[in-house]
């Protein structure tokens, strides 16, 4: 039997998990896997509020992909992708031209601007642990620069937060606390820093319960959080944010600061491709193939899901996305033996959101909780995530052990 030449695009959460399976799937030699990333390590993109508040280092939220793949039975390439050919089978990277039997595309998430004036320019997103990293920096060089300057400019001291999804709320429950350590370390007083989230939708965090929303914004707001509600962003400038009030009234925020928080799309390499997409994300098969290609599978930030009971897409996470690719690795198996594919299906078993380092909301096995013992269950899942993926050894080096 010919040995299947198996490629896989990203090394995220959905990639990694998939070539970690397909090392357990095929044995020595029984297939030529290649998986292609344009750096040399795998960050934890479900802790980048955390290392972009500063509440926990860069360095932290990465671990090398060598650490945690056989390089024995997978060939690691690294090297940034440039064009998907899918008729042609072959990527081409800046590293040379691949083919492939199988091809798994989990290049994982750009940020949305919707279209907004002057947010892609003049807004930082946390899309990486170097954007995680600069905007850590940018935050201490206002602090510090306000803090010497003769003429205090008080809007240095302003952090918009645009967005109030899961992220825009873990990243404002680290702000919360690091906020304080900033003002005792540049002396700066606490009630000249203004941290405001601004949504567009009516609401915070869609889809929660809203008990437990109101848990979360009370307690942000108890730590100074401001929110406006209901209020878009129309444009972003140098100096701050116009948002719309309502038909006729715009404020406009000065601020030193402007996380964007508020939508991710898909790679945009996937709107080159002859794969329909919406938003770069493509709505796969049950098996998780691409509609119309039998030998392309996708995985993670790139694939829509949609989940029946709600009709509307299911979230892209790092849980389902992890679970994705073990389906994926035992469908590409089945394939490579003449076998039949299986659906995939999600395994929920809840959803906690960070408010910080000691406060967490979510739903886990159906049960509502919050607090010290919902922040534990959050260290828990990532701790998980670890071990899912690099055993006990990469838990014991990058795990979360402050539970209390």
């Amino acid at each position: 039997m010919k040995r299947p030449s198996i490629l896989v695009l990203g090394a995220g959460y959905g990639g990694l998990t998939t070539v970690v399976n397909l090392q357990k799937e095929f044995g020595t030699d029984a297939a030529d896997i290649t998986l292609i990333n344009k750096n040399e390590y795998h960050y934890e993109s479900t802790w980048l509020h955390e290392a972009a508040a500063g509440t926990l280092l860069p360095e932290q939220v990465r671990y090398d992909i060598a650490d945690v793949i056989d390089t024995g039975k997978v060939n690691f390439v690294q090297a940034t992708v440039e064009g998907i050919d899918v008729d042609s089978k072959k990527v081409s990277t800046d590293n040379g031209e691949f083919t492939y039997d199988y091809l798994v595309i989990g290049l994982g998430f750009e940020g949305e601007t919707f279209g907004i004036e002057g947010l892609d320019t003049y807004a930082l997103s946390i899309a990486n642990v170097k954007a995680a990293r600069y905007i850590r920096e940018h935050i201490e060089f206002q602090f510090a620069t306000w803090s010497t300057e003769e003429v205090k400019n008080d809007s240095r001291l302003t952090i918009v937060v645009g967005g109030a999804g899961f992220t825009g709320i873990e990243f404002l429950g680290e702000l919360a606390n690091r906020v304080p350590e900033l003002c005792k370390e540049y002396d700066v007083p606490r009630e000249k820093v203004r941290v405001i989230c601004v949504e567009a939708a009516p609401m915070v965090l869609p889809g929660f319960d809203p008990e437990l929303v109101d848990y979360a914004v009370g307690h942000l707001q108890a730590k100074g959080i401001e929110f406006s509600i209901g209020t878009p962003v129309v444009e972003a400038t140098p100096e701050g944010v116009k948002i719309k009030k309502n038909d006729d009234e715009f404020e406009f925020i000065y601020a030193g600061t402007v996380v964007w928080a508020a939508g991710v799309r898909g790679n945009r390499l996937i709107e080159e491709t002859s794969i329909e997409s919406m938003r770069a994300r493509i709505k796969v098969e049950k098996d998780m193939r691409a509609p119309g290609y039998s030998d392309v599978f996708i995985v993670g930030d790139c694939a829509l899901m949609i989940n029946e009971e709600t009709n509307r897409p299911y979230p892209p996470t790092a849980q389902i996305a992890m679970q994705q690719g073990e389906r994926i690795a035992k469908n590409i198996k089945a394939l490579a033996g003449d076998g039949t594919t299986e659906e995939f299906v999600p395994d929920l078993k809840g959803t906690v959101c960070s408010l910080g380092d000691e406060d967490a909301i979510g739903v886990v096995f159906g049960k509502k909780v919050t607090g010290k013992r919902a922040s534990f269950m959050k260290k828990m899942i990532d701790n998980r995530a670890l071990y899912m993926i690099g055993g006990p050894g990469l838990v014991l080096k990058k795990g979360k052990f402050k539970v209390l």
